[in-house]
């Protein structure tokens, strides 16, 4: 039995953002290549098994993007501290604890480390490219691997293809990987999900409202309904992320409504979340954007989402 090794390294990263290497992001441009890698894997029916990563941010969000854009959930990829700014030894320890289960396996991860391991592996039989890069950011090697990878040597492995994100088309299939329309961005990001937070005083309703990312005017959490996520439960993600609060959020939505974004239309769903819990300011990390309690017909008046306004007086209506 072969078994098929993928190496990814991370997007382009933003070395204008302040802070440490650890955490340095991934530029927009570093997210498109991930998303259009994972994309491409989808449709060549070469989704892994297992996804491993360096846990440095511009790594872990490279293997997200790429697991989403598949159309996989991001909950089962395996973060290993030995990936960061890791040697050939290290990358070897870590591919001998994959399980042999896992037919197909992924590393995200960094250079020069993983274009050492791809030469080692390979050896003699990896063309060296006319830029001399063979592994640039967001590019994806394929090799076929032997079945047991306690004790790899040198050259077992043979190299399939080099994939560069440069290569694949800009836009995304829509509604799948074998859609006919394109898209500016990965099918999943046009069905969202938001609540409306709410709590219960003296028999009446109050609606919790934050600011907008960039502060400009008033919203109720709303985002990209995950792969691998209920409505209901991106829903509850973003509440948690862009308001800071934990609550109970209805089986059935109060409605929806549709927007325009990223060159198509969204669909977006609202569901009435009963507000349990607030998370202090200091552990919540968008706080930035503040929230406050105001009545159902202050929020009605001060949301900039217009279709928001009956979906608020329906859930007034409910107390």
């Amino acid at each position: 039995m072969t078994r098929e090794l993928l190496l990814l390294r991370h997007g382009k990263s933003d070395w204008g953002v302040g802070g440490d290497d650890y955490h340095r992001p991934l530029k927009d441009r570093g997210k498109r290549g991930a998303q259009r890698i994972g994309v491409w894997l989808a449709q060549q029916k070469m989704v892994p098994d297992l996804i491993v990563t360096s846990p440095a941010e511009r790594a872990l969000v490279t293997a997200q993007k790429a697991c989403k854009a598949m159309g996989n959930g991001d909950a089962g990829i395996q973060r290993d501290e030995r990936m960061y700014a890791a040697g050939i030894t290290e990358l070897l320890a870590v591919l001998g604890d994959c399980p042999e289960s896992a037919v197909r396996v992924m590393l995200v991860g960094h250079n020069p480390g993983l274009e050492e391991l791809l030469v080692w592996l390979a050896s003699a039989a990896v063309p060296v490219p006319e830029d001399g890069k063979l592994l640039p950011t967001a590019t994806l090697a394929r090799l076929q691997m032997p079945a047991d990878w306690r004790a790899l040597v040198a050259g077992c492995a043979h190299l399939d293809s080099i994939t560069r994100p440069e290569t694949l088309p800009k836009k995304f299939p829509y509604p799948a990987p074998d859609g006919k329309e394109w898209r500016d961005r990965p099918a999943y990001y046009y069905t969202q999900s938001s609540v409306i937070p709410y709590r219960v005083r003296d028999g009446k309703a109050e609606i919790l409202v934050i600011a907008s990312s960039k502060k400009n005017h008033l919203v109720v959490p709303k985002g990209i309904k995950d792969p691998g996520l209920s409505p209901r439960e991106s829903a509850a993600k973003e509440a948690l992320e862009e308001a800071g609060i934990e609550g109970e959020v209805a089986e059935t939505a109060l409605g929806s409504y549709t927007c325009e974004k990223w060159g198509a239309t969204c669909t977006v769903a609202v569901y009435p979340m009963k507000v349990t819990r607030l998370i202090p300011e200091e552990e919540w990390e968008e706080n930035h954007r503040g929230r406050v309690w105001v009545t159902p017909e202050q929020a009605a008046r001060q949301l900039k989402q217009e279709e928001l306004r009956p979906l608020v007086k329906k859930l007034e209506a409910m107390f």
